[in-house]
């Protein structure tokens, strides 16, 4: 390994499906002009055929990270100033590299939709991340960015318009076209195992307030079963992404100071239409349990077109 900060990121999974597509990206944006970057995993073989598959040069370092391995994942945060790590599900492989992160005052980002472990890495690690200056930021992909920056985006412009932020605000998916990654079903999987192991953490998993250590705001509107919008004139469904995006955006407002009001009340759910078929669909939305079946396994997800055709609304 390499003396302390000798990179400006470390990509921790670049080998794996997703890990590659932010080496990919940070090579494609960046290059090594102005950007200092690595790429980590627990196989140099893995991680150079993957440098070599994305036509990385080899002036970007790799580095041999394993997670069982304390002084590797040690090596790795004292070299960098920000790690984006990519290995999950991360209540499996994920606690050891925020301890670490939040004891040596390295930034973290990662991708995680599993509220259960996010709720213990604050109980465990934010006050050493405070003491240490360590950023640990949690679920920087489609759950939750787009929906966190969303709401904040509202609320600045409705506070420079009004001087008061919008006290409920309603998240609505009008259409949605992708897939998930095999790593995604992974990551839900090991939450119901979690469960099935531990109750409680039923408890967790369906408090819109698990992420605001100490407070508790007010009763929110119920997202999880079909119900028709009378101000969109539409059915809604239960939205797949609601119960970690609604934590992540009370959390976001919480650290912000209740910047949205200590009252703030937000949902999500997925538009389905109107008429018969509108409730149609959102019954049948309401019992699908299709991804919670599905087959995938870590490395797998969408293809490049598949990808480059997926959008939101």
């Amino acid at each position: 390994m390499t003396s302390k900060n000798s990179y400006d990121i470390v990509v921790f999974g670049a080998s794996g499906y997703t890990g590659r597509l932010v080496a990919e990206y940070l090579a494609q944006e960046y290059g090594s002009d102005d950007l200092s970057w690595a790429m980590a995993g627990r196989s140099l073989d893995k991680l150079a055929a993957a440098r070599t598959e994305m036509n990385i040069g080899e002036h970007i370092a790799l580095l041999q990270v394993d997670v069982a391995d304390t002084d590797s994942v040690r090596q790795m945060v004292e070299a960098c100033k920000v790690v984006i790590t990519t290995v999950g599900p991360y209540q499996l492989y994920g606690d050891e590299l925020v301890r670490q992160c939040a004891e040596h005052g390295t930034d973290y980002v990662d991708l995680t939709g599993e509220p259960n472990w996010m709720h213990g890495t604050i109980a465990r690690y934010a006050s050493a991340a405070k003491a240490s200056g360590a950023r640990i930021v949690h679920s920087c992909g489609f759950d939750s960015i787009p929906f966190d920056l969303g709401v904040l985006t509202l609320q600045q412009h409705a506070i420079a318009k009004t001087g008061q932020p919008i006290a409920t605000v309603k998240g609505r998916v009008r259409a949605m076209n992708g897939g998930f990654s095999g790593g995604t079903i992974a990551s839900m999987r090991a939450t119901m195992t979690s469960v099935a192991k531990n109750p409680e953490i039923i408890q967790i998993l369906t408090n819109p307030f698990a992420l605001t250590e100490g407070f508790a705001g007010p009763e929110q509107p119920a997202g999880a079963i079909p119900q028709y919008d009378d101000e969109l004139s539409s059915w809604s469904a239960p939205f797949i992404m609601a119960p970690i995006n609604t934590k992540n955006i009370h959390r976001s407002n919480f650290l912000l100071g209740h910047r949205y009001g200590m009252d703030f009340r937000y949902d999500e759910m997925l538009l389905t239409g109107d008429g018969e078929q509108g409730k149609a669909t959102a019954e049948f939305v309401a019992k699908d349990d299709s991804v919670a079946k599905s087959e995938l396994q870590p490395g797998d997800g969408p293809t490049k077109e598949e990808r480059e055709n997926g959008d939101y609304e």
